[in-house]
């Protein structure tokens, strides 16, 4: 049975996996715009969310005093 060094094995797959030339977000600029729309889109409907829930409670406010 031959000897295997696994500290060799680790350290060239390690570096294999971490030693990335190309930026996967450069190839993939569509899906990052894409998320980026998502995003904005996201934020844009929990902050109506939000402001409806704050106008409601401000109108309730009002109306009781």
């Amino acid at each position: 049975m031959p000897a295997v060094n696994y500290s060799l094995v680790a350290r060239d797959s390690f570096s294999h996996l971490f030693k990335r030339e190309e930026n996967w977000a450069k190839q993939e600029a569509g899906v990052i715009v894409v998320f980026c729309i998502v995003f904005v889109v996201g934020v844009g409907l929990i902050s109506l969310f939000i402001y409806k829930k704050l106008a409601a409670r401000k109108a309730r406010k009002q109306s009781a005093v």
